[in-house]
């Protein structure tokens, strides 16, 4: 905190917020499933939805949305509601939802299908 003439103001750690950005674009826009991890963590802005819900939302394989599940968990963005029960809701973790700012910003250039690979300069 930072005291300005006699008022507490709370100031950003800016090293933080670097960080998570670097994370979320490393993990929704630099890798090959990022699309999909931006569509579970977007999906889960409407309401907390299991495992199951969320393959069946987004059309896509189970397992897959197992792995990018355990993935996001991993990286401290997204939560069970019952570590380890079956059937449980995943919930956006509170530097998820601090960090929404930036899902929308990755996502307004990722989207769904235009994850865009950098032009390779003609040799």
């Amino acid at each position: 905190m930072l005291a300005v003439s006699g008022k507490t103001t709370v100031t950003p750690s800016l090293h933080g917020e670097k960080y998570l950005k670097r994370l979320l674009w490393y993990l929704l826009g630099g890798t090959r499933g990022g699309a999909n991890r931006a569509e579970i963590l977007k999906a889960l802005l409407d309401r907390p939805l299991n495992a199951n819900q969320l393959a069946e939302k987004l059309r896509v394989d189970y397992k897959t949305i197992q792995h990018h599940l355990r993935v996001l968990e991993e990286n401290g963005l997204v939560t069970p509601s019952e570590k380890g029960a079956y059937g449980a809701v995943i919930l956006l973790t509170q530097k998820m939802e601090e960090a929404l700012p930036v899902l929308e910003e990755i996502w307004s250039k990722i989207g769904r299908t235009k994850i865009s690979v950098p032009n390779k300069e003609a040799r």
